[in-house]
């Protein structure tokens, strides 16, 4: 739906099974119109849609197809906007964990996908509107080989995305629309904090071979910026955000989400083993108060996984810190129960800020991808029932601070 200063709010259907393009559709024709009824009856809809690689090949094949959906669409009353393009393949129902990075940024593959999403977008979503797709931070850390491999790893990803930028540049030309890509900080990816974000764009664009394709790489290159992952690594949206715009990085898009917190305690790390699960990859940050007498600097230890946390865990029975952030996405309409907390008051910090700087996304997504494995006390209802629920959270949030 669209809101204020331009704004497009919508979830991401990443939430629903769908690898093949019949697959996609049909949870689109079954459960976001059911959503659409209940939240925007009256009014353009607007729909984050997840798009497999397998899936972006069929609908780019098909013409007829695609002009069934582009029917479809106008009919329904909805409209797309931004695609999510970080998992490229198998998404639900089986072991994705560090496989959602692959293909990562170094591969044909991922070039190629994420020029076929945009193209997509192009053809589908209305005319003159900008549109976005979001993918991963540029690989995962331990896919990244030490030594002059390594550099050459990091000099390919680089060079991929500047290919993006110039084939960008003619969509532009050809189509007038503002296409831009999100690179979405994730714990444990080749960037994950705010700071080290902006030292792989100042990177990037001292790859750039004229003052033309800089300017151009700074339209279309920006940050994917997921409330729940910045949260994760223990920053504050105020200053991530101000980092990042100081540094003249574009905020593509916004992912609305939340992440578990707690103070691991033993009660407490026995239940959190309820979320252990073998689909998603469930990073965690530990943080331990420094020396006193250094400032009380925090420290921040990183695991993996949520298995590794706990097993580091019950190996150090003295040492767990004194608090920890999962990165499992929950929901937002409340905080969890049994004594676990979220992270939504750094979505809602971003949303103060963006009080003072409207301007500088119009693209939103809720993203609660892990309905399928949330524990069973935390489900409310079906999915389309959670999904009403997280847009009258955000919907409130928004008029909050002024922005709906």
């Amino acid at each position: 739906m669209q809101l204020g200063n331009g704004i497009h709010l919508g979830y991401c259907t990443n939430i629903h099974r769908g690898e093949t393009w019949e697959e996609t559709f049909h949870a689109l024709d079954q459960h976001t119109l059911r959503v659409k009824e209940r939240v925007a009856p009256d009014q353009p809809y607007g729909i984050g849609l997840r798009l497999s690689a397998g899936a972006a090949a069929d609908l780019a094949a098909d013409a007829g197809e695609r002009n069934r959906f582009r029917r479809w669409l106008d009919e329904k009353g909805c409209y797309l906007y931004t695609v999510n393009g970080f998992p490229y393949g198998k998404f639900h129902g089986s072991r994705v964990k560090e496989q959602v990075y692959v293909p990562d940024w170094t591969a044909q593959e991922r070039l190629d996908y994420t020029q076929t999403l945009f193209d997509l977008l192009c053809e589908l979503a209305p005319e003159g509107q900008a549109a976005s797709v979001s993918t991963l931070p540029g690989s995962f850390k331990e896919f990244i080989r030490p030594g002059t491999e390594g550099d050459d790893q990091l000099s390919q990803i680089r060079k991929n995305l500047l290919c993006l930028n110039r084939y960008l540049e003619k969509k532009i030309e050809e189509t007038g629309r503002d296409l831009h890509l999100g690179l979405e900080p994730e714990p444990l990816g080749l960037f994950e904090t705010s700071r080290e974000t902006v030292r792989f764009f100042e990177q990037l664009w001292e790859d750039a071979t004229s003052e033309d394709e800089l300017e151009l790489l700074r339209l279309t290159m920006g940050v994917n910026y997921d409330t729940c992952h910045l949260a994760v690594e223990y920053e504050e949206a105020e200053e991530a955000l101000g980092g990042l715009g100081e540094a003249g990085i574009r905020i593509s898009k916004i992912h609305l989400s939340s992440a578990l917190r707690l103070t691991p305690e033993p009660e407490m790390l026995e239940k959190l083993s309820a979320f252990q699960e073998d689909v998603y990859l469930h990073q965690v940050v530990m943080k331990s108060n420094g020396d006193p007498g250094l400032g009380g600097v925090h420290v921040l230890k990183r695991f993996r996984d949520l298995p590794d946390a706990l097993s580091f865990a019950a190996k150090n029975t003295e040492n767990v810190g004194e608090e920890w952030r999962v990165h499992f996405h929950v929901p937002l309409y409340a905080g969890p129960a049994a004594g676990f907390g979220d992270t939504r008051d750094h979505l809602s910090g971003t949303l103060d800020y963006l009080k003072e700087h409207p301007k500088i996304c119009q693209h939103f997504e809720m993203e609660t991808y892990t309905w399928e494995v949330l524990p069973e006390s935390m489900r409310s209802g079906d999915v389309v029932d959670q999904l009403e629920k997280e847009y009258a959270w955000c919907l409130a949030e928004l008029k909050r601070v002024g922005l709906a």
